[in-house]
């Protein structure tokens, strides 16, 4: 370890599992955070940034020993575990839906105030960290060349936030998912769309051949995302099946597929997609 409490370089790059050729993916502690990296001969894409300025400033100073070329960054979404790491890879383009800059424009100041007082011994970490939202921004899709190696960035629909984009690397058949996909526990529904969720998710699959990483956990096949599409449709029909029967939400929470706490989330998002407020 070093003075800061870091990993040493080696011990750091052996964190970075190689799922494909000149493809990582590193899984952090701090909130479980899965991160990616393509690297290309010219440049290399960094797919999120993790929860701070100071978890960003971690993560490249270990990129940086994995390739010294050009980086790019996409995020997933704009929640703060996926963005606020952003600050530390400047100059570089950063990439995302134009609602993820939207959100971090907007939001950013209330989740750090949160951050904060949830984790009062690491509160200043997050209170100072520089919001750096997307400048480089779209609505459907954007190909971005790395040199010899095409990454397509795609926003498929809305499912766990209004802003969710998926890395797809072609050549190898990897598909960075966001939080679209989580493995290690249910999906957070706090931000969802959990009509659209199921839609959206059989779009992904449609991309699916090979790896898929997803934003927490470990790396995960097609036939996992085929059983979490499985759920998020078993609970899109249960709400619209109890609502049309004038039933509530937690009318339906006995009956989800996904854990109580969760699913109490989910099936809210749901009632309230189903009444036309979201």
């Amino acid at each position: 370890m070093n003075h800061y409490g870091a990993p040493s370089a080696a011990r750091a790059a052996r964190m970075w599992h190689e799922v494909a050729d000149k493809v990582f993916v590193r899984r952090f502690l701090d909130f479980n955070v899965t991160v990616g990296l393509i690297i290309g001969g010219d440049a290399a894409l960094v797919v999120d940034t993790r929860g701070s300025e100071r978890q960003g400033r971690e993560l490249a100073n270990e990129i940086h020993w994995l390739t010294h070329g050009r980086m790019i960054v996409a995020n997933t979404h704009h929640h703060y575990d996926h963005t606020f790491g952003n600050a530390a890879f400047l100059p570089a383009e950063i990439w995302a839906h134009e609602q993820c800059s939207a959100h971090l424009r907007t939001d950013s100041r209330t989740t750090q105030l949160a951050l904060a007082a949830a984790m009062p011994e690491v509160a200043q970490e997050y209170t100072d960290t520089h919001i750096t939202p997307p400048i480089k921004t779209f609505r459907e899709s954007v190909s971005l060349e790395l040199g010899g190696r095409t990454v397509e960035l795609t926003h498929f629909g809305r499912g766990h936030t209004d802003n969710d984009i998926v890395a797809v690397v072609p050549d190898v058949h990897v598909v960075f998912a966001g939080d679209l996909v989580e493995q290690g526990g249910p999906p957070s529904f706090e931000d969802s769309y959990p009509m659209d969720w199921p839609g959206t998710l059989g779009r992904l699959l449609d991309v699916a051949s090979g790896s898929v990483v997803p934003g927490h956990g470990q790396v995960v096949s097609r036939s996992f995302v085929e059983g979490q599409l499985a759920d998020l449709s078993a609970l899109a029909q249960l709400a619209r099946r109890v609502r049309f029967d004038g039933g509530t939400a937690n009318d339906a929470l006995p009956l989800s597929p996904f854990p109580a706490t969760a699913a109490r989330a989910a099936l809210r998002r749901a009632f309230a997609q189903l009444a036309g407020e979201l």
